[in-house]
């Protein structure tokens, strides 16, 4: 049996970094960890091959080859997905798909022959079973949550990692927290279930033996939603693990409680973790108490953003307008917040219903909901009906993109945030690829881009103020010369 792993592609959203990936000659940021994973879950004897579109095109010989289609995506590769399920059903190929995108709106593709929803390993056996014998059926779900210590290690072997800018690993699953917008609780519970240290040491160690030697995201959505295995267990390992080793730089998402345990941010430093995204959402405690954002009511946010800046991580923010109870003033707002925490990654989106979520059945309950969410946080569209007039809303949106990622209120908040962050002792090493993107930095941004007199101001000040900082200031130069790029879509 030939199998062909089919992943579609990202349009050019906030964390495509597709811009900025051309500074180092990179052709994604990430690879389909999950596809990877479920390929260690088909049958050994079955012919495996990989095809991320986001890195090479689907040739006509993949489908020559392939027997059966595996496909899977996120709701921001809908189109993508689209175009490839119609093409694989007119080569005439069995087509199978599952993650986030069928799991939430698989009736949306009538091309697809059986959709194995949900977590693939309740649901993939079974499938297996059936299919061997000729009875698949066309839909398999389950509303079990899976134990990940028996999730088997993804096949690296298939993805051709050096074309990534970053490579993944995932530890934990699910979130106790339960805010109205995200579907992550109700597609993975409340109750964070993690892999065994042994098996993320392993995976690690595969992808070291591999070549592997840049920076690796850890794709929970919370990774301290189980701070005593974290604290006891997993970090004190790679913390290990980093010894006698130039230092393999960890990021990761975490809410912002992360800023009440000294210790955890400690450990987490000292085991090579230097960036977190964190969800703020909104300055406002009406937005924060609407979407159910408890973990972030009655804070300082900013004190607590700059506690973890300080420790040694740079906290990377998503925001969000367009909740019921924003009025015109929440544009300003936010963007004061933004400037004065140093947030340099702000992804400020809005606000979407997505299916499976508090929020979208309450809009369907309210008659609010008018079509479907693209999935993309910068796109400037919105699936349902707002309490702000529509047109206010979107010139506010308009207006806040335009100014965050102007050259001088991005370039100020680069400083704001040099200022306040202790770098880690452990720290990627600068490679001849950082050299290439400085090289070619100096030339598209100090020279050619509207934005030359910043940048090089930015570099002098890092220089002198704070040397050892200078390979991140560049980076983050790069990076908003991706923001300007993705949202000069919506610029005012």
């Amino acid at each position: 049996m030939n199998v062909l792993l089919l992943y579609p592609e990202f349009p050019d959203t906030f964390w495509s970094f597709k811009h900025a990936l051309k500074f180092i000659h990179k052709k994604a940021s990430l690879p389909p960890l999950g596809l990877l994973t479920v390929a260690a879950m088909l049958p050994e004897d079955w012919a495996k091959r990989l095809v991320d579109v986001n890195v090479r095109k689907l040739r006509e010989q993949d489908l020559a080859w392939a027997d059966v289609v595996f496909i899977s995506g996120m709701i921001a590769q809908r189109d993508s997905a689209q175009r490839l399920v119609a093409r694989c059903h007119a080569a005439g190929k069995t087509i199978v798909a599952g993650g986030p995108l069928f799991t939430l709106g698989h009736e949306q593709f009538p091309e697809v022959n059986h959709f194995v929803l949900n977590e693939a390993e309740v649901t993939l056996p079974e499938f297996l079973r059936d299919f061997a014998r000729g009875a698949a059926r066309r839909v398999y779900a389950s509303p079990e949550f899976p134990d990940l210590r028996r999730t088997p290690a993804p096949l690296w072997e298939l993805a051709d990692i050096h074309r990534y800018a970053s490579m993944s690993v995932q530890f934990s699953r699910g979130c106790p927290f339960d805010c109205e917008f995200c579907n992550v609780t109700a597609m993975l519970g409340h109750r964070p279930r993690t892999k065994t240290t042994a098996q993320v040491i392993a995976e690690l160690d595969d992808l070291r033996r591999r070549g592997w030697r840049g920076a690796v995201f850890f794709v929970d959505d919370n990774f301290i939603g189980n701070k005593r295995t974290l604290k006891e267990e997993l970090l004190p390992a790679l913390i290990q693990w980093q010894k006698g080793r130039r230092g393999t730089p960890f990021f990761t998402e975490a809410s912002i409680n992360l800023a009440d345990d000294e210790e955890l941010m400690r450990l987490m430093v000292e085991a090579g973790f230097n960036q977190v995204f964190i969800g703020i959402e909104t300055p406002d405690e009406a937005g924060l108490a609407e979407c159910h954002k408890r973990q972030n009511q009655k804070r300082d946010l900013v004190a607590d953003v700059k506690r973890i800046q300080r420790a040694g991580l740079e906290v990377q923010g998503g925001f969000i307008v367009g909740f019921d109870s924003d009025t015109p003033a929440i544009f300003g707002r936010q963007i004061d917040f933004i400037q004065r925490s140093g947030i340099v990654t702000a992804m400020v989106g809005l606000l979407q219903a997505i299916p499976g979520t508090q929020l979208h059945l309450r809009l369907r309950i309210e008659g609010r909901l008018v079509g479907e969410t693209t999935g993309n946080n910068l796109d400037g569209t919105t699936n349902f009906i707002p309490r702000m007039n529509r047109e206010t809303l979107r010139e506010g949106y308009q207006s806040l993109l335009g100014h965050l990622y102007a050259p001088g209120p991005y370039y100020q908040r680069i400083r704001t945030f040099l200022r306040e962050y202790q770098p880690p002792k452990i720290s990627s090493s600068v490679n001849w690829r950082y050299l290439m993107a400085f090289l070619h930095a100096n030339l598209r941004l100090g020279i050619v881009g509207r934005e030359r007199f910043h940048y090089w101001r930015l570099l002098f000040w890092t220089f002198f103020r704070r040397p050892t900082l200078f390979p991140l200031a560049v980076t983050l130069s790069i990076y908003g010369h991706h923001f300007r790029k993705v949202s000069q879509v919506l610029g005012p």
